[in-house]
């Protein structure tokens, strides 16, 4: 790892939480970003050591800015679509509501936009069908084949406001045919079994017709 890192950052955003890390030479003026591990930006040499540089995650513009304090120190702030960063992210925590559910031994994370009602899975916006139901609304849509909904409705408490609540729905078919899957193996093995015995495949030497062996 390089010595030259100086700031890094967890960015929790709809599609995913990326981590961004920056590297700065403060004698070359050297300046490295990486997103989730990968380079994204390089300058080797720069003659002038303060300034802001910018890039995207995804579709998000960010920029980190690098000023100067006393003597040869500097520090380092990230800001995220315009606001900084410890802005941003408690912003996120009041419109972007997270769970994390596993299927078939697999953690997915599915993200709610609340000011747009999108739907992220892993990174991925889904699509989505609304309807209202009693008390709230109902945004239904598919994870791995399986349905699943989020239910908005009144807490009842000028407060809290809407809660928001994930729902998966297994998909009953696919245990089905794996449960059918396995019977049926279990099914041709015995009805082989019983036809090697019949035949004497499986103990030759054992006569099939004990009472008239010699």
């Amino acid at each position: 790892m390089s010595s030259d890192v100086v700031g890094r950052w967890t960015v929790s955003l709809a599609d995913g939480i990326h981590k961004v890390e920056f590297e700065h030479g403060t004698l070359s003026g050297k300046r490295v970003i990486r997103v989730d591990g990968k380079e994204i930006y390089r300058v080797d040499w720069m003659f002038k050591l303060v300034g802001t540089e910018y890039f995207n995650i995804g579709k998000v513009k960010c920029s980190i800015n690098i000023n100067a304090t006393t003597g040869f120190a500097y520090e380092y702030s990230l800001l995220v679509n315009g606001q900084v960063f410890e802005i941003f992210t408690e912003n996120q925590r009041k419109i972007l509501n997270t769970w994390i559910v596993t299927i078939a031994g697999n953690p997915l994370r599915v993200a709610l936009e609340k000011d747009t009602l999108d739907i992220w899975v892993n990174g991925e916006k889904a699509e989505t069908t609304a309807e209202f139901v009693e008390n709230g609304t109902e945004t239904h849509f598919e994870i791995c084949h399986h349905s699943a909904y989020i239910k908005a409705s009144s807490s009842g408490n000028r407060k809290s406001g809407i809660v928001y609540t994930f729902i998966l729905l297994h998909n009953l078919s696919i245990y089905l045919s794996i449960y059918l899957s396995i019977y049926l193996s279990i099914y041709l093995y015995i009805q082989r079994t019983k036809q090697a015995l019949l035949t004497g495949a499986i103990f030759p030497n054992v006569c099939r017709y004990r009472p008239f062996c010699l």
